[in-house]
């Protein structure tokens, strides 16, 4: 009871819910928020919960990690997750650029052409104030590790061996592909794939791209109207 209790209470200050009512925006992670530090909404928070709570009951090895952070609303949540569970031997990455998303690759990347969300100064969150955002839940520790910088260049190279809990949020074709591409091999049997921005076309297209050329048909699940994820085989 008390760990539900706690990780309820995480998700509602996460979600800026506790002296707000709840709303379809905020159930559904349909809104840009001004306070929360977290933009995803309380149906995938809870299958954060749901996928990290099966890899602990399962005892699927690795560590979690989040491509594309923001304000570090759904890692916190992660790191909130290993403390209820006392857990200490998995880690938390944090990766993102801290400075928003990639100008487009149009030359390797066609799909992402029209994308302006690089010119979006709200999307840009620095690496100190996601740190402090950890802070203020007494959730930094040295189990958290941040990987800052472009995807293509962190990632591949990365101290992460295996994953038990993979989650992209990278919105474009080129940060979900990379995201996949340097990290999908190392998610556990059992483990989890989650795609934030499933219903986002250049993020879905990179998805059924990655799983057509792997011969991935581990069914995907979908979340909410933006969301998805599936158990990896």
């Amino acid at each position: 009871m008390c760990k539900e209790l706690y990780l309820d209470l995480l998700k509602r200050s996460l979600l800026d819910i506790i002296y707000e009512e709840e709303t379809t925006h905020t159930t559904n992670g349909t809104y840009w928020p001004k306070r929360a530090f977290t933009m995803i909404g309380r149906k995938r928070l809870d299958n954060i919960q749901h996928c990290v709570e099966s890899v602990i009951a399962n005892d699927v090895q690795g560590d979690l990690i989040e491509t594309g952070v923001w304000r570090g609303g759904a890692v916190i949540f992660m790191q909130g997750i290993l403390k209820a569970y006392n857990i200490t031997d998995r880690k938390v990455f944090v990766a993102d650029s801290f400075q928003g998303l990639p100008a487009p690759n149009t030359e390797k990347y066609p799909i992402d052409k029209n994308s302006t969300m690089h010119t979006i100064d709200y999307l840009r969150v620095d690496v100190d104030q996601v740190k402090h955002n950890f802070e203020k839940y007494a959730l930094l520790d040295t189990n958290v590790v941040f990987l800052k910088g472009w995807f293509k260049d962190t990632l591949t190279n990365s101290m992460i061996d295996k994953i038990a809990v993979l989650r992209l949020d990278g919105d474009l074709y080129e940060s979900t592909w990379d995201s996949l591409t340097a990290l999908y091999h190392k998610v556990q049997k059992n483990g989890f794939v989650i795609i934030d921005d499933y219903n986002w076309v250049n993020c879905r297209t990179a998805v059924e791209d990655f799983r057509k050329l792997h011969n991935i048909h581990d069914p995907i699940v979908i979340i909410d109207a933006w969301g998805a994820y599936w158990k990896k085989s």
